[in-house]
């Protein structure tokens, strides 16, 4: 198995992962109040999640994440699309961010190319509750057990894994069966690998309510999982939460939070301040803390991503 992060951090010691695709798209203009959520641009505007992600490597990206978190043959069905339909547009996904870096890359001279990774493909792997759309990917406790977590998981993954992806990204994770199911799944084909990453209810637990160390302690003997580490989680939990995995594991840990904004489901708006500088200097104590991939999730930006490379970008160079 080829691990790309683990070449990748070989030679600079931070990854630096892109920000929000959502809710950027949304600052863009794109209507997202659907089951379907960033998987609906998919359909209708394909090339606004080309200029993403190009926004993002440009803003300083190691590492893009595809538009196939809320992408699952379920979910496409009740929006009439067969199965032939459904996996086109998963792998739409990766050829997207693929098309956006190949090209970005190309616009670099070799100078500045000596000064970063050649930027890499994340296949998005949401969790089952994305498909569900009722948020319980931030509470867990699901109806299915592990083995229906990987049959519902399987089909998906046997797409995305002949999409052209660098690697998968098994994100937003709430429960540590869940976690198992995808890291048993990809140990079962030959090259695969992705990192594996909780959402967190406060610092020291998963969504779910169990110890991230005790999540991470089990997943450290998969040789398929080449980071760990959490997202979608209100950065405050962050340092908390690296302390709480130290010494846990050998892999690299992954942190990508969302602003510090908080969602108000009842006017289903965001509140608080989204301040790039902030969210780079909190990224500084990550590092600090211990994480080797760090980025954003839900309502960060280009902007914020560019605020952290440029802050971090010489300590990783």
């Amino acid at each position: 198995m080829t691990n790309p992060i683990e070449s990748l951090l070989a030679q600079f010691p931070l990854a630096i992962l892109d920000g929000a695709l959502a809710t950027e798209l949304e600052s863009r203009g794109c209507d997202l109040k659907d089951p379907l959520w960033s998987a609906k641009v998919l359909i209708e505007q394909p090339e606004l999640i080309y200029a993403v992600h190009y926004d993002y490597f440009a803003a300083g990206a190691d590492v893009a994440i595809t538009a196939s978190y809320q992408a699952t043959f379920e979910a496409f069905a009740r929006r009439g699309l067969d199965t032939g339909q459904a996996a086109g547009l998963m792998q739409r996904a990766v050829q997207l961010a693929v098309a956006a870096r190949d090209d970005f890359w190309q616009g670099l001279s070799a100078e500045q190319r000596a000064l970063r990774p050649r930027p890499l493909v994340a296949a998005s792997v949401g969790p089952y509750g994305a498909m569900l759309a009722d948020g319980s990917e931030y509470r867990g406790h699901y109806e299915l057990d592990e083995a229906g977590l990987m049959a519902f998981h399987r089909p998906r993954l046997e797409v995305l894994l002949a999409a052209g992806a660098d690697l998968l990204a098994c994100e937003t994770l709430p429960c540590l069966s869940e976690a198992r199911a995808l890291a048993r799944l990809m140990e079962a084909y030959p090259g695969a690998c992705g990192w594996i990453s909780f959402s967190c209810r406060d610092a020291e637990h998963n969504s779910q309510g169990e110890r991230l160390r005790d999540c991470v302690t089990a997943l450290a003997p998969f040789e398929s999982v080449v980071a760990l580490g959490l997202n979608c989680t209100a950065p405050e939990h962050v340092p908390g939460l690296l302390q709480s995995v130290r010494g846990a594991t050998a892999k690299p840990l992954l942190v990508y939070p969302n602003s510090g904004e908080q969602y108000d489901a009842g006017h289903k708006c965001w509140h608080g301040p989204a301040d790039s500088e902030q969210f780079a200097l909190a990224a500084g104590r990550w590092q600090r803390e211990g994480a080797a991939l760090i980025g954003g999730c839900c309502r960060t930006s280009p902007a914020d991503i560019a605020a952290v490379a440029a802050l971090l970008r010489p300590a990783a160079g």
